[in-house]
């Protein structure tokens, strides 16, 4: 008889590959998550509309082994008792990037690794949403069609054949005859589903998205206004079917515009960001009434407004609150001042309105997570 030879190996070994693969893409994930808020403004992504990449610094995964002390002092492997599974016993200095001058230890080893467009939507989008999003009446040219499938006929198109019915139809018949075997499946034994078209009310929003382009908005405050509005866009797009967007820019005046010159024009002159709103209040009277849509108008500027349009600012933004679902107000404002416009927001109180003041490009993140939260969350 022939002598086999039964050994056990560690399968560990064998997976090791693909758990290395695991942690690299935890890695990767995580640095994405921790760093949101530098990616949100990154140029090459928003000035290439999402087609560009960064490189993101990640932290080199070396193999787990055993590492001794590196100052090469005399040591002894002693302990002074009472110690417990987990207990840290001493932590190495390691000083920061750019501390104490020029040294002679190693330093940490980083690489590079691409981060794509759909690599951050898949971290940021999944905690955003349209706060208070209703179904509408929207009437038969905004209705969802839905094709439920009702009943079970003995005639029909193969396409629409229900299998599993007919088998048991089969089967039943078979039985009734007295034999084991569900085969043959005769004509009679077919079973086919129905479908019936059901038109239901659809959450239908639209987003008004209304910037400042007067000669107070330098390249900074353009750039947040913008680099905001495109994560708006590529959320509302991604997550929402029936969503729709009207760009409107205004200096002294207020005009419609279509998407690429919202993202590229710039203009000059004075504020009167009253024009902005009366615009928007025109359109909702005659194209989007709060019966069919969701309002959510977004408002970005300076906050350097006429004086004396301010007052009118304030009857208009209520005017517009009243129609609205919610309405935002975002300020770029890196200079620590307080604008007059901002000021008399405040005294607007309001549930249905959220403002926000940008001083940095990483306050687009938490300001996206500010906007779109159904929660009632403070200002970060």
């Amino acid at each position: 008889m022939k002598d086999f030879n039964l050994s056990y190996g560690d399968w560990d070994l064998y997976h090791k590959g693909l758990k290395d693969q695991q942690r690299h893409d935890d890695k990767v994930q995580e640095a994405i998550k921790n760093n949101l808020g530098h990616l949100l403004s990154e140029e090459s992504i928003i000035m290439t509309n999402g087609q560009g990449m960064v490189r993101l610094p990640i932290r080199l995964m070396d193999e787990y082994k055993l590492r001794y002390d590196s100052n090469e002092r005399n040591q002894i492997g002693q302990g002074a008792g009472g110690s417990e599974v987990g207990d840290v016993i001493g932590r190495l200095h390691m000083p920061k990037q750019g501390e104490g001058g020029a040294g002679e230890r190693p330093g940490v080893n980083d690489y590079g690794v691409n981060v794509s467009l759909d690599d951050i939507e898949a971290h940021l989008f999944k905690d955003l949403e349209l706060p208070f999003l209703q179904a509408k009446e929207n009437g038969h040219d905004g209705e969802a069609e839905a094709a439920i499938y009702r009943d079970v006929r003995t005639s029909g198109t193969m396409g629409n054949l229900d299998k599993r019915r007919t088998l048991v139809a089969a089967m039943k018949r078979h039985i009734i005859q007295g034999t084991s075997s569900i085969f043959p499946i005769t004509r009679d034994d077919l079973r086919f589903k129905t479908w019936e078209d059901v038109r239901k009310p659809e959450s239908r929003a639209v987003v008004f998205a209304l910037m400042d382009t007067s000669g107070s908005m330098g390249a900074f405050e353009k750039y947040i206004a913008r680099s905001f509005f495109f994560w708006m866009k590529r959320f509302l797009e991604t997550k929402y079917a029936s969503v729709k967007i009207v760009y409107i820019a205004h200096h002294t005046q207020a005009r419609v515009c279509d998407e690429q010159v919202f993202f590229s024009q710039c203009e000059g002159g004075g504020t009167i960001c009253s024009s902005v709103y009366a615009k928007t209040l025109e359109m909702i009277a005659t194209s989007y009434s709060p019966k069919r849509y969701s309002i959510y108008p977004v408002h970005f500027s300076d906050g350097d407004n006429l004086s004396s349009d301010n007052s009118i600012c304030v009857a208009l933004v209520k005017k517009l609150t009243a129609v609205s679902t919610l309405f935002y107000y975002g300020e770029i404002n890196p200079y620590h001042r307080q604008s007059t416009l901002m000021k008399v927001y405040e005294q607007i109180k309001n549930e249905h309105n959220r403002f926000f003041i940008f001083k940095t490009k990483q306050d687009i993140y938490p300001a996206l997570k500010y906007f779109f939260s159904a929660k009632e969350t403070e200002i970060p």
